[in-house]
């Protein structure tokens, strides 16, 4: 395992995206353990992606316009959702007490949903891996889940600081309902923009 990876991996999950976005918003809604419950959904959603890239599955949305196509906008509409839902007084930002293990369980699924509706994940995996592990390697295979599950615990370790970030904020947000108004709509606005941009992105 080279320190490039980890740093490589680090940054790219670093970077505010839809995952990001939803442990964020989670965190700010419904306090730090609901955003460990978005955050392992978010890292579970990345594991069909990294599988795919692995047996070279990801190939397929690389040359396959249908495949690919048909996964995209699946994901577009699930992002829209998304951002309708975050609009909901009871919706994603909602400042509920609710801890159930079903809500966790849900907040996780819906996590899960936002990776897995993502075809630009497996390309982004099939361009990433084999720069860290060569194809022609023996042990190619072991290396690449290897990679993959360390890209999984850095995914995991680095929501979870968001979603302490976002809690940490949550009392400051409670207070105010104005500023629970405007990041209701800050968040829907950047799940409707990255749906749409996924909608119209050629690859």
């Amino acid at each position: 395992m080279s320190v490039e990876f980890v740093i490589t991996a680090l940054v790219v999950c670093l970077l505010p995206g839809t995952g990001v976005l939803y442990t964020l918003a989670i965190g700010l809604g419904r306090g730090f353990r609901a955003s460990i419950a978005a955050a392992f959904g978010c890292t579970l959603g990345i594991m069909p992606a990294a599988f795919a890239s692995i047996v070279g599955l990801a190939a397929i949305f690389h040359t396959s316009a249908l495949a690919f196509q048909l996964l995209k906008y699946l994901g577009a509409v699930y992002l829209l959702y998304m951002a309708w839902n975050v609009l909901r007084e009871s919706g994603a930002l909602s400042l509920s007490e609710d801890r159930t293990p079903r809500s966790f369980w849900r907040i996780a699924t819906a996590g899960a949903f936002l990776n897995v509706l993502n075809p630009k994940l497996s390309l982004f995996f099939l361009a990433l891996l084999p720069q860290f592990v060569p194809i022609t390697a023996p042990d190619a295979t072991s290396r690449l889940v290897i990679h993959a599950l360390v890209f999984m615990g850095i995914t995991f370790v680095t929501f979870i600081g968001y979603g302490a970030c976002a809690t940490l904020a949550r009392n400051y947000v409670i207070s105010r309902p104005s500023v629970i108004k405007w990041l209701r709509r800050g968040f829907a606005g950047a799940f409707g923009f990255l749906g749409l941009r996924l909608a119209f992105s050629d690859r």
